[in-house]
Formats: structure tokens, C-alpha cells, sequence
């Protein structure tokens, strides 16, 4: 007991501290978080790029250029999403990927795929802590509203 009062008070009411400040941080970024998850899905199966008759909506090609670039338009003349690319590596440098290799890549992309649906429920699920059973919803509700505008506004300086 005499140590925890030696290290600066109770080890709860750090920990109660720690709690809150990880509660605020998470509301503050679910916002970019979301973001992230869902476009970075996008761009794991190429979505975000034309290929064969495929044209990606212009919302996907828009998320793709904040996730990639940070900006919302292209100041390319011609638009990387709109020109077919070769979606890896061994196709690239003019090889033929064998089958092994297209399952391994296809599998971690299926795996990468399943994390980023658990970070979108897991982060819903912490919003939904926040700002429905949370002790201190206004707070958390500003956090959330600022957590969103700030790279919003940021995107039309």
C-alpha cells in the first residue's frame, strides 16, 4: 500500500484515469478508424481502380485518394483508378503468379478482410458504449463530432 501512495495515489484511481483518457481517444479517432477500415477493404480486392469492364464508383476512387493521397481530387491528368493496373507483383514483372501463390494471396486478403469488419463492429460497438451507456455522453459526443469534421475540413483547405 505504501508503494502505491509513493508512486502518486491508488493504483484504481490511475487506472480509472487511464480508462477515461483510452474512452476519449477512441471516440475522438472512430471516426478516421471507419474510414480507414472500410476503404482500406476496398482497395484489398483493387475496387478503387478500373480493371476489364469494371468502373468503381466514384465515392471508392474518392476514398481511395484520402487513403492513399490525402486529398479528394486527382491532380493527375490521367486518373490512376481509371487505367487498368496489374494487381500484384509477379504479374507486374511480366511473370504468371502459379496457382499457389494466387490461393496464399487470395487467403490473406480474405483474412485481412475479416480484421477489417472486426475493427468496423469492434469500433461500432465502443461508439456505441460511448455514446449510449457512457456516463459522460456529451463529451463523447463532441469528441465524436469533432473527430469527424477535423479531417473533413481539413480535405477542403
Amino acid at each position: 500500500m505504501a508503494k502505491a501512495s509513493r508512486a502518486g495515489g491508488h493504483p484504481g484511481m490511475r487506472l480509472a484515469a487511464i480508462r477515461r483518457l483510452h474512452h476519449f481517444i477512441g471516440v475522438f479517432i472512430a471516426p478516421s478508424i471507419l474510414f480507414f477500415a472500410c476503404s482500406g477493404a476496398f482497395q484489398l480486392f483493387s475496387l478503387h481502380e478500373a480493371h476489364g469492364a469494371y468502373q468503381p464508383p466514384a465515392l471508392i476512387v474518392a476514398m481511395a485518394r484520402v487513403h492513399k493521397d490525402q486529398v479528394l481530387a486527382s491532380e493527375k491528368k490521367a486518373d490512376a483508378a481509371e487505367r487498368p493496373r496489374p494487381h500484384n507483383a509477379a504479374h507486374h514483372e511480366g511473370g504468371h503468379p502459379d496457382a499457389r501463390a494466387k490461393a496464399s494471396t487470395l487467403a490473406l486478403k480474405a483474412f485481412f478482410l475479416a480484421i477489417d469488419v472486426g475493427l468496423v463492429v469492434s469500433t461500432l460497438l465502443g461508439l456505441w458504449m460511448a455514446l449510449i451507456a457512457g456516463r459522460e455522453k456529451t463529451i463523447a459526443w463532441l469528441l465524436l463530432l469533432v473527430g469527424a469534421a477535423i479531417p473533413i475540413a481539413l480535405l477542403f483547405v
